[in-house]
């Protein structure tokens, strides 16, 4: 077995850009593979249902290419995953698409693997059938009409995958959506290094320098892995690592601080010690894996709930303020009895947001005082981009000259910052895949395509 392996993580997420110099200065070390996410479920269900990606073509050719410029340098492999952003096949293959230009425009020669991670919908009916699918957290419950509405279901797999793509001489793997840590822990694993110390870094890498200060994704990081503990240090001399530092990160998006999950199974920290080794470097041992006794795939999936529209309106009367939810309680009253015999109440969303009052629902808040002024977003969904521009303009109007209780003037109660006022959103989607699958393996689910570029 290989004593050490050093691999780079290029930034937190391909498109997000990354200062260039510190990937050349990267490159005057011994690596054995460079790495990348480019993907998530952050930016909500709209990208995986629409099969649009997050991060603009441009961005991604950007950082892509010189990442690929510099595995071809070095003549080492090249990891991406989740590419294009929810790594669906609409993602997948737009992805491979720009790789594909950018080796041309570069006269590069390379074996490309492609793993899709699409999940038939048919495969998760069956498992449904057979009590093998639980909800990942409060997702609803999932039925086989529900099943047959979803857009682009996709499975997260682990490094397995990915170990079969570099088995079998890929260059370049490019991936669908799978676990950020498998991108950084499939290379180690493959060669044998310890499975917990080697996600554990992964989970360090996957962020790219997040895990330094000062605080920054874009930007690229270096891991050490040996036989029993791992080394991270960012590649800019501007930034440092400290056990603080990567021990808080290791927690990151985590409920538990001794522990996190992957598809191998539980990663322990509870025996994890962080060193500081050097000025910007820091030294982790202790961590293991604990492998389950039955493994599960992570499903994923979006539905399509109908069309936004939205108007933005500020306001700084405090009659207005101070009658808000009267003055909202009119409006749908009002609108509700205009679309009386057209369109049930029951068929669209009409949705205000108070931002500066109450608009993130979910805190409390400490001061009861009116604010002097706040933001006022008003928003429609409904089954057509239409009907939620006609209803939209209604309440928009509607609630321009809404009367309320003790109100003395006659001009409008809102100010519009745009002209025109209403933004069509388009197509709005929800999350209603988001539920675990006892599987066998990933190997069939998975397979893997070879091109040779």
């Amino acid at each position: 077995m290989t004593e050490e392996i050093k691999y780079l993580s290029v930034c937190g997420m391909l498109g997000y850009g990354f200062p260039e110099e510190g990937l050349w200065r990267a490159l005057e070390e011994d690596l054995a593979f460079i790495g990348v996410d480019s993907g998530s479920t952050d930016p909500g269900p709209y990208y995986l249902g629409s099969g649009n990606g997050f991060v603009k073509e441009m961005q991604i050719r950007r950082d892509l290419e010189l990442a690929l410029l510099a595995a071809r340098r070095k003549k080492i492999p090249l990891i991406i995953g989740s590419a294009g952003g929810s790594g669906a096949k609409p993602h997948v293959d737009a992805f491979v698409k720009i790789l594909l230009d950018i080796a041309h425009v570069n006269k590069l020669h390379f074996k490309l693997a492609v793993i899709y991670s699409d999940i038939p919908r048919e495969t998760i009916k069956q498992a449904l059938s057979e009590n093998r699918i639980s909800p990942c957290g409060p997702a609803p419950e999932l039925t086989s009409e529900k099943i047959d509405r979803v857009c682009n279901p996709v499975g997260q797999f682990g490094t397995e995958p990915l170990i079969k793509a570099l088995k079998g001489g890929a260059d370049v793997i490019i991936s669908g959506r799978c676990c950020d840590t498998a991108v950084f822990a499939a290379y180690p694993i493959w060669k044998g290094f310890e499975p917990g110390l080697s996600l554990h870094c992964a989970k360090i890498a996957e962020c790219g320098a997040l895990c330094a200060y000062p605080v920054g994704a874009n930007d690229s990081l270096l891991c050490t892995l040996r036989k029993d503990h791992f080394i991270v240090e960012p590649v800019n001399p501007a930034r440092k690592c400290t056990p603080e530092s990567v021990a808080g990160h290791s927690l990151y998006e985590q409920p538990d601080p001794e522990c996190f999950y992957e598809p191998e199974g539980m990663i322990d920290m509870r025996q994890s010690n962080f060193e500081q080794v050097s000025p910007r470097a820091v030294k982790v041992s202790g961590t293991v894996l604990r492998v389950p006794a039955e493994h599960t795939l992570k499903l994923e999936g979006a539905e399509l709930k109908g069309y936004r529209t939205v108007t933005i309106a500020g306001t700084c009367d405090p009659m207005v303020i101070a009658h808000i939810d009267e003055l909202e309680s009119g409006v749908r009253k009002a609108v509700a009895g205009n679309l009386k015999g057209v369109v049930a109440e029951g068929d669209y969303q009409l949705i205000f947001r108070r931002y500066g009052l109450d608009a993130g629902t979910f805190v409390k808040p400490e001061n009861t005082r009116l604010p002097h002024e706040i933001g006022l977003m008003i928003e429609v969904i409904a089954p057509t981009q239409k009907l939620a521009d006609n209803i939209l303009s209604l309440a928009r109007s509607t609630a321009l000259h809404q009367p309320f209780e003790g109100r003395k003037a006659t001009a409008g109660n809102l100010a519009f910052p745009f002209s025109p006022s209403d933004l069509s959103g388009g197509a709005v989607y929800e999350f209603s895949l988001y539920h675990l699958m006892k599987i066998e393996n990933t190997e069939k689910m998975f397979p893997v395509k070879y091109l040779e570029v």
